[in-house]
């Protein structure tokens, strides 16, 4: 008998609708010898029924069991189904999921190729209930590249996050030489069987592949059983199984694994749960504290470093069972960016609450200066509103009253207070939104109280069936400043409230009645309901009626409808228009599109090129590409175009000239008469493009469209011969494309250090005064490179140095620039000012390398520039091996020819500092030599040469 090579395990419980389709996507793989075990958990609809039928048409391929009494789990089914299993590897699968077409093909090719006794690939979240087809790759770093581990001590992020038991194949000798079995009885059996896996395999093969599609319903009117999460005895299963990976983990010795998978916990595991919080009751509360407790004691205090501020500040409130400052902490974790604490300011630091202060670990943990929240415009916060009561008539009227945040007092008492409410339509269509004044708003403490009635029965008229729910926000204007915030319901119980009578336009035929529902997030919002005998008839019939054949073309059409409708405005619409409409329009002679950043700064080599474009007054319209709600800082002079607007488009299309220094969007094809120029940002010390491990394991479609997308530039400006070796390779550029003029950004920090060479003497420019900063100190420039987690997320950075200590120690003789890449984002401490300064926010950093008298920096490719001036630079590189070693990999070791000292430590850094001297005289020769090798085609001259090789009539 012919062993198959792979044995996938599908369980059922009552799906015998889906059923079906999973096991077709095992019958439909490109490994041929691949068996279907159904495995039912004693279904009570037909699901054994549909898998006999199923072993039937497909004898030799399918077999079907069925468990004698339902087991409540995943476990026991996965077990029976490994008992059953005859082929050499194993795989699981859920009814109502499929696996990839290649799955099973492209694992065992890996296993039989490493000889591994697991191998996992990347599984792909199907939101099916999403109108846009939404898909998200799960921990998609992991599976950035194919790779090996003989342990998984050499990838810990594996086990901490990958916890699923899907995505991978099994050799199935191995779970049965190990022993290994889900628990049975328990949930989130996933995470112990996964562990137990991970620990025991002898080698591990991950691939980049798709393999597993999990299909997900947000919306579900059953919840599955892991999110039933305001079930206690679901936290209870949850923390057991903690508690046995845990235990297994220590048995083991893998203490470095278990202090990741406490950060994952607090990050994760605990935020599921807190976030349900605000909206149970005190009994929930109490028992829930009393488990979490019990398991964070004995959470390594290291972990608390690896996590964002509010998940460090919700678990430590809740050790102290703080349900004050506790409930608008989860409420902000639910609500991101949002500021749902009045904070508190002791001694030049800024925390999220006052009480436990007194203790080291609560300063530390609350403190929340870096956040910003006390040098953000007040504008840009997005305040924490709780419902305080709710009242209405049993008719249509409603009176809410509430209470803004106001943090650290910033809305003063002598600004003048005046809110609306506002119901707004969540589906755009027809009326967008009815506002209703606010009677009372005042001032309150560290709070803005409010009051307002609403006449919602006779004011607000939905269409009806289209927008079925309206969001409840809170309009504030205080002084010169404008604020939005939805009103979150808190701990107001709306069980008792009536459904309000409304005059839906469609007519009352098929909905009476607004009804208040507290959304996921905790926030207000009224659902539109049928109450009257006639409109639950309707509701009745209606329903009926969309699911009767007659319905079918009506429901098709108005598919067709609602999608024309909706993708006039999306992405595919406008890049369909940009090729089939614009494209075809004339090309319009002397117009040049710019963007900076994609449209985030007006900034860098495309500022120079435009700055000598408009210094010679050569004949040409200038178009800046800005992104955001509205541009800050562009020329006045310039067209500007909102960057996917339809103008952006239209101006793309017709443009004469594309110049920008990043890349315009890829899915947009450049026109035979339009010219690229691409300026690029910078010179690489990391690897770029093809070069790229993550480029390189992509698919063949994937390179090609980026490889369509860089074939684009008709001229890519280089710096040195480096940027040949490098970019210009790792973009597969022709040499014909490439421009050797330097970039045009550094065209000014060549003047200046000719200026000083000549003159002697340092001119420092309005920058300085503007700037506040002190004649008599010197001024240092700490420019790191971007920063983002392990998954991608951007977050504001974190110093790698105590900057307090920093001012305190060298504040007398240095004052500290500290300029971010623009991604990220920075808050300084009060107690620093005037010592330390933010500059993130200036667009350009040019001005800002010329004033610095040296420069402190990372990996950024800010040093290729600064090294112009013939400065100071020093390396803070605390994370060198790290960075050095990740999968992307670098061009060349940086301790070797770094212009200036490589330093690890804080301490080092400050000391570095301090001999900031002696470091300038004992690197001169070391930075010519690195100018001359990334520097040589910097002659001051860049942007005029552009410009007259490209923009005038002599030029051109």
């Amino acid at each position: 008998m012919h062993v198959p090579d792979v044995s996938v395990v599908v369980i059922v419980y009552n799906d015998a609708e889906r059923l079906p389709a999973a096991v077709q996507s095992v019958l439909d793989q490109t490994l041929h010898g691949v068996e279907v075990v159904i495995v039912d958990d004693c279904s009570k609809d037909r699901s054994y029924a549909v898998a006999r039928e199923l072993e039937a048409a497909n004898p030799g391929r399918v077999r079907a069991f069925q468990l004698p009494e339902n087991s409540g789990g995943c476990g026991a089914p996965r077990n029976h189904g490994i008992k059953q299993a005859t082929g050499t590897y194993v795989m699981f699968l859920d009814s109502d999921d499929v696996l990839d077409r290649n799955a099973c093909r492209n694992m065992l090719a890996a296993a039989e190729r490493t000889g591994s006794d697991l191998v996992s690939g990347m599984c792909v979240r199907v939101h099916l209930d999403n109108r846009w087809g939404k898909t998200t790759e799960w921990y998609p770093w992991i599976y950035s590249r194919t790779r090996t581990l003989e342990s998984i001590t050499e990838y810990p992020d594996l086990l901490v996050y990958d916890t699923l038991s899907t995505n991978k194949c099994y050799r199935r000798a191995f779970l049965l030489e190990q022993g290994l079995e889900f628990p049975v009885g328990i949930h989130y059996e996933d995470l112990l069987f996964s562990a137990q896996a991970y620990v025991a395999a002898r080698r591990i093969t991950l691939i980049p592949n798709h393999v597993y599609y999990w299909n997900v319903v947000e919306k579900a009117s059953a919840k599955s059983i892991s999110n039933r999460r305001h079930e206690i005895a679901n936290f209870v299963h949850r923390m057991e199984i903690h508690r046995r990976v845990d235990e297994l983990l220590a048995a083991k010795g893998h203490t470095a694994i278990k202090t990741a998978k406490d950060a994952k916990f607090l990050k994760h595991d605990l935020v599921l749960h807190l976030r349900d919080l605000p909206l149970l009751g005190d009994a929930y509360r109490q028992e829930f504290a009393r488990l979490a407790n019990g398991y964070l004691a004995g959470i390594d205090p290291a972990a608390y470093e690896n996590v964002t501020y509010l998940q460090a500040i919700c678990a430590y409130l809740l050790g102290k069972e703080d349900w004050k400052n506790l409930l608008p902490a989860a409420d902000a974790m639910t609500n991101k960016g949002r500021l749902s604490s009045p904070l508190a300011e002791r001694d030049g630091r800024v925390y999220w609450c006052a009480e436990h202060l007194d203790d080291a670990e609560g300063r530390r943990i609350l403190d929340v200066t870096g956040q910003g929240f006390h040098t953000a415009p007040l504008s840009s916060l997005a305040l924490g509103n709780r419902l305080t009561s709710y009242e209405d008539d049993g008719r249509g009227t409603v009176t809410l009253s509430g209470t803004v945040v106001n943090p650290l007092g910033r809305i003063q008492e002598g600004a003048g207070l005046k809110a609306s409410l506002e119901f707004r339509a969540r589906r755009q269509i027809g009326v967008r939104s009815v506002s209703f004044p606010v009677e009372t708003v005042r001032h309150a403490g560290n709070t803005i109280e409010w009051t307002a009635t609403a006449d919602i029965g006779s004011t607000v008229r939905p269409l009806g069936i289209i927008d079925a729910v309206w969001d409840v926000r809170l309009k504030l204007t205080a002084g010169s400043d404008k604020l939005t915030t939805r009103v979150s319901v808190g701990g107001v119980d709306l069980e008792s409230a009536a459904r309000l009578r409304v005059r839906p336009r469609l007519t009352r035929l098929v909905s009476d009645r607004f009804e208040p529902e507290v959304t996921k997030k905790g926030n207000l919002s009224y659902v539109l309901t049928a109450e009257g005998p006639a409109a639950v008839r309707t509701q009745t019939l209606l329903g009926s009626a969309m699911h009767g054949k007659a319905a079918g073309l009506v429901k098709r059409s108005l598919r067709r409808a609602l999608k024309a409708r909706r993708n006039i405005g999306s992405g595919e619409q406008k890049v369909k228009v940009y090729h089939e409409v614009f494209s075809k329009l004339p090309v319009k002679k002397g117009t040049v599109v710019f963007e900076s950043h994609m449209g985030k700064q007006y900034s860098d080599s495309p500022k120079a090129i435009y700055e000598e474009l408009v210094r010679q007054g050569a004949p040409f319209e200038a178009i800046w590409s800005y992104a955001g709600a509205k541009p800050t800082g562009f020329p006045e002079q310039a067209t500007l175009v909102k960057r996917w607007s339809w103008q952006y488009l239209r101006a793309l299309a017709q443009a004469e000239y594309w110049v920008d220094n990043q890349g315009f969007p890829l899915a947009l094809t450049k026109r035979p008469g339009t010219t690229y120029i691409q300026t690029w940002h910078g010179s690489a010390l990391k690897r770029m493009g093809f070069h790229e491990p993550r480029t390189k394991a992509q698919g063949k479609a994937a390179q090609d469209r980026f490889q369509k997308a860089v074939d684009r530039f008709d001229h890519f400006l280089i710096r040195s011969e480096h940027d040949v070796r490098t970019l210009a390779k790792g973009f597969r550029l022709r040499d014909e494309v490439l421009l050797r003029t330097g970039y045009p950004r550094n065209d000014a920090l060549v003047e200046a250090h000719r200026t000083e060479a000549h003159s002697g003497e340092r001119v420092r420019g309005p920058l300085a005064a503007e700037l506040g900063i002190d004649p008599d100190k010197r001024v240092l420039l700490y420019a790191p490179t971007f920063r983002a987690s392990a998954d991608g997320t951007v977050e504001g950075f974190e110093f790698p140095f105590d900057v307090e200590e920093f001012a305190d120690r060298l504040g007398d003789r240095f004052t500290l620039l500290v300029r971010t890449h623009y991604l990220n984002s920075v808050s300084l401490p009060p107690s620093v000012a005037g010592r330390v300064v933010d500059v993130s926010r200036h667009h350009d950093i040019t001005p800002l390398l010329a004033l610095a008298d040296g420069l402190i920096t990372d990996y950024s490719s800010v040093m290729f520039d600064y090294a112009v001036l013939d400065r100071p630079m020093l390396f803070f590189a605390y994370d060198y091996e790290k960075y050095s070693t990740d999968i992307r990999g670098t061009y060349f070791d940086l301790k070797e020819k770094a212009p200036g000292p490589v330093v690890a430590t804080a301490d080092e850094l400050m000391q570095a500092v301090s001999a900031f001297d002696e470091a300038d005289a004992k690197y001169a020769e070391a930075r010519q030599r690195f100018l001359a090798e990334f520097g040589e085609y910097d002659r001051g001259d860049a942007a005029r040469r552009i410009v007259e090789k490209f923009f005038t009539r002599s030029g051109k």
